[in-house]
């Protein structure tokens, strides 16, 4: 048996969702090899060095290095004959890749995978979260997504081999035109130990900015937001976090005016520590937090950064 792992990367970093996605693999059994699509050498070099990997494959083109789906599935599809599983982290580039792959090998993909129970048997979340369901495949081949939140990643120690992959022909249906994107210097919001999150009730992407970004860098956290206060603009699309944003699992979850929907609730439900401000005490969200604060944020907001600063935070 021999599973292919898609690289998470971006273009310079190996990220570390890569390393839980090949712990997945490892579970399933079986000779583990990496796919680098696009990226530097130290990419490459990096996967290689992940506990566990038999080798590298790394394929480089101008259309993988902006990460062009079709280009990734021109790369990916030749080799799916080599392998019983291909898996991919649950990340957007994971869950654009792998139903492409899925459809053009007429297989059925099993995401968001929580555990490997075997090599044809998995569980993963149905109802927002509310429930796991345990599913067993009848393909000749394995695709899924994984969900790294719950698989602890791979150790450092491998030395794996490095072997160049053809990248396919270039996509057909798009091209890269541009990339706007801003750093804000903190850090990723799916990989970050401390995440602060704003929800509605703020009223503003002012008053978002304002209460959430000085508290965030006080605490070296990332910043995330509610849907509700995504599609009121208070926040940009990549900050959503929930079921239909990022899925996050920091040591700290900080939720300011977030209500607690069922689809938030599902993105947040393996993070170790939340605690919620709010002024309803009703709140859905004070059913899951293991600290909550009934009150006004723009009180309780400078109360906690006087704390900080007394403790040298």
């Amino acid at each position: 048996m021999a599973v292919l792992v898609i690289a998470d990367h971006d273009g310079a970093h190996l990220r570390e969702t890569t390393a839980k996605t090949v712990t997945a693999a490892l579970k399933i059994g079986g000779d583990v090899d990496v796919a680098v699509l696009g990226g530097s050498a130290a990419v490459a070099e990096a996967a290689a060095k992940i506990a566990g990997v038999r080798k590298v494959r790394h394929a480089s083109s101008d259309a993988l290095g902006h990460g062009l789906v079709e280009a990734e599935e021109a790369a990916i599809l030749p080799l799916a004959g080599e392998y019983d599983a291909i898996l991919a982290p649950a990340s957007s580039a994971g869950k654009n890749l792998i139903p492409r792959l899925a459809a053009k090998l007429d297989l059925a993909p099993i995401t968001d995978v929580l555990a490997v129970v075997d090599a044809k048997t998995f569980q993963r979340p149905i109802y927002a979260g509310n429930a796991v369901e345990t599913v067993k495949t009848s393909d000749a081949k394995v695709l899924a997504t994984i969900r790294p939140t719950v698989f602890d990643a791979a150790p450092q120690g491998g030395s794996a081999s490095v072997e160049a992959l053809a990248a396919g022909s270039a996509p057909a249906f798009s091209r890269f035109v541009s990339q706007d994107t801003a750093s804000t210097g903190r850090p990723e919001l799916g990989a970050a130990k401390i995440v602060v999150s704003g929800g509605r009730a703020l009223g503003s992407e002012e008053e978002f900015k304002a209460v959430l970004e000085p508290l965030a860098d006080r605490l070296g956290a990332a910043i995330g937001a509610s849907r509700a206060a995504v599609d009121a603009g208070y926040a940009p699309n990549d900050y959503q976090v929930g079921q239909t944003g990022k899925v996050v699992a920091p040591d700290l979850y900080i939720a300011i005016g977030i209500s607690g929907a069922i689809q938030h609730l599902a993105g947040i439900k393996d993070a170790r520590v939340i605690v919620a401000i709010n002024t309803d005490p009703d709140a859905p969200i004070f059913g899951v937090a293991d600290y909550g604060l009934v009150g006004d944020y723009k009180t309780l907001i400078p109360e906690l950064m006087a704390e900080l600063a007394k403790v040298g935070r």
